[in-house]
């Protein structure tokens, strides 16, 4: 577990990463808008990533499990894609929902983050959809501290989640990020308090719940993304924190 612990020096590069790219999620939410294609998104997230001095962490990453590299900078996914959407020349339209995730490496420190949106004019359960999936990750955030547990944060997304009447998609999960994009620990949308890996003081994790209104379960298809297994609209929401001893610093806000 020591390994997962940053320096000093480390954290300090995946901070700036972490900046660069909230700044990016910032500005590609704000063009997000009906007529606006994926590809031209994409576009725009690796020309920002590269002007601030960082370059596409997903671009050329190869996940477990996937069948080839990723070949974008941006990962786009709509209505019931959940992750690893490959952007297209698809136009957005009043109605979608988009998801929006992105990881950034800055000199070697690396960050991870993801967002929905909603396209326009959307149901109003959609709406609470991407609301509740929002609150979960904030929940999860707040327990994180040291000696604080993985079990602790699944708890938290999957409490939230229930509260909210929505639900954890299973078997996509969080994971350590820093120095390489996946790293340990494993962390599940769901869990026991107390059970675990123990979070410890300099560990840096990505905490990111995904969930859909009717159905845990999720398919991979052929390019490689997941959708909901009965086509219902999902929400994911993500940030790479960093654990203090005061609890969790958000990197990528």
């Amino acid at each position: 577990m020591s390994s997962l612990i940053k320096t000093p020096e480390e954290i300090e590069k995946i901070r700036v990463s972490g900046k660069i790219l909230g700044f990016v999620l910032r500005k590609l939410s704000a063009s997000a808008a009906p007529g606006v294609s994926l590809l031209d998104l994409d576009k725009l997230a690796h020309d920002l990533i590269i002007q601030e001095g960082g370059t596409p962490a997903f671009l050329g990453y190869r996940p477990d499990g996937a069948r080839a590299k990723f070949p974008h900078t941006l990962c786009a996914s709509i209505n019931e894609t959940i992750v690893h959407g490959r952007p297209s020349s698809y136009k957005l339209k009043s109605g979608d929902v988009l998801k929006l995730d992105l990881g950034v490496n800055w000199r070697g420190g690396i960050t991870d983050a993801a967002l929905s949106l909603a396209i326009g004019k959307v149901p109003k359960e959609t709406l609470h959809l991407i609301k509740m999936t929002k609150k979960s990750l904030m929940e999860a955030i707040r327990a994180v501290k040291p000696r604080a547990t993985v079990g602790d944060i699944g708890f938290a997304v999957e409490r939230a989640a229930a509260h909210g009447n929505i639900k954890i998609i299973e078997g996509l999960t969080g994971h350590g990020v820093g120095n390489e994009l996946h790293e340990d620990p494993i962390i599940f949308n769901y869990g026991r308090p107390g059970a675990g890996a123990m979070l410890k003081e300099g560990m840096v994790i990505a905490i990111e719940p995904m969930t859909s209104p009717t159905t845990t379960k999720c398919v991979q298809i052929g390019d490689d993304s997941f959708v909901t297994s009965d086509k219902s609209v999902s929400a994911h929401f993500e940030h790479t924190v960093l654990v203090t001893v005061k609890g969790a610093d958000i990197l990528t806000d």
